[in-house]
């Protein structure tokens, strides 16, 4: 019990969760997940889902959320480091188009939970990154919404990347501070802005 340290991120709906790492010259253990200290941090929702991704320096994955089916999402980093950024797309809050943002790494051994309502997306900054999450609900094919990530009405400030907005979410002439270009997929470099998003009620 007591495994884990619970930090509510400024936007409600959001938390950092640090685990106790126990560590020897041998190497460490840590508990990644136990549903007990969840539900006594406050924190009792199920995951159905378990996902894990590799990504390259320069790669940004979102932002993204599904629209009749939202996911809460905890999130952790288990080889590299990444910036990891949720947006409150939930129309009643008082964050509503505020975004949070932290650093996830394997060094740190952060984990971010995300609650449903959000959109959610990450900038690899390592050579390589593998980015494992647990999700609330299922993959629904078709049901993928998604926001810019460069939206100047949100103003997300990714940390390393320079570049100047071009009126899409394009990508193009965005570097990091080593000359990496940034590296989007064709969908996400078309998703629109805050006014044109999806909006959970």
């Amino acid at each position: 019990m007591g495994q884990i340290k619970v930090t509510k991120a400024p936007i409600e709906g959001l938390y950092v969760i640090e685990p106790t790492v126990h560590g020897d010259d041998r190497g460490y253990f840590c508990e990644t997940y136990n549903l007990q200290d969840m539900k006594e941090a406050g924190l009792d929702m199920v995951f159905v889902q378990d996902n894990e991704s590799m990504s390259k320096k320069g790669v940004l994955r979102g932002l993204h959320y599904q629209k009749q089916y939202p996911q809460g999402k905890l999130v952790r980093v288990i080889d590299g480091t990444v910036f990891d950024v949720a947006v409150d797309l939930r129309q009643n809050s008082p964050t509503f188009g505020k975004w949070f943002g932290t650093v996830l790494s394997a060094d740190n051994k952060k984990q971010f939970y995300i609650s449903p309502g959000f959109a959610h997306g990450f900038l690899v900054l390592s050579d390589v990154a593998r980015f494992c999450y647990k999700c609330t609900d299922f993959y629904h094919p078709g049901d993928e919404g998604g926001l810019a990530w460069n939206d100047p009405e949100i103003g997300i400030e990714w940390p390393e990347l320079t570049g100047v907005y071009q009126g899409s979410a394009d990508g193009v002439g965005y570097k990091l501070a080593d000359g990496t270009p940034l590296n989007l997929s064709d969908k996400d470099k078309k998703w629109g802005g805050l006014k044109d998003s999806f909006i959970f009620t």
